[in-house]
């Protein structure tokens, strides 16, 4: 693959990328490995057959990440680096205030509920292409997406800094 298009495509979707991925896991260093790590292997197996490449490197970093829980790799003290760096990596990836609030509100949902939020409002991705994603049906990821977003409605409301 052509290094400008290779860095284009890295440009267009690295954001995206971090932010779901950070959503799954909650932690910087994680995140930015997986992604690292999703690029890498997206871009070696890209072809010209890849119609929504966003949403194939979303279900490889997906992959990448469930992979990396299945192995138990850098998994030590996820808990004690999310407050910590959390902020800096959103700080830089998201400009907007108000979106920060809103994404800080999404890190209290549920990690299923998070991961459609993500994908639906953040990435703009169709449902169908969400149910492929996540391996689940496009009717099972519309329930999903309207239970999360009852609950994070709840947590808008109760919460007095959003």
């Amino acid at each position: 693959m052509r290094s400008d298009v290779v860095e284009e495509l890295f440009k267009e979707h690295y954001n995206s990328a971090i932010l779901y991925t950070l959503s799954l896991c909650k932690n910087p260093a994680v995140a930015e490995d997986v992604v690292s790590d999703a690029f890498y292997k997206a871009l070696m197996a890209a072809d010209d057959k890849i119609v929504n490449f966003r949403a194939w490197l979303l279900t490889v970093c997906r992959n990448g990440y469930y992979d990396l829980l299945r192995k138990k790799k850098r998994l030590v003290s996820l808990s004690d680096t999310v407050s910590d760096g959390k902020e800096s990596l959103l700080d830089s990836v998201i400009k907007d205030e108000g979106y920060k609030a809103l994404y800080n509100a999404i890190y209290l949902l549920p990690e299923n509920y998070r991961e459609i939020i993500v994908l639906f409002y953040f990435e703009r991705q169709k449902l169908s292409d969400i149910a492929k994603i996540v391996g689940k049906s496009e009717n099972n990821v519309k329930v999903t997406l309207l239970r999360a977003r009852e609950k994070l409605k709840t947590i808008l409301e109760n919460s007095h800094e959003f």
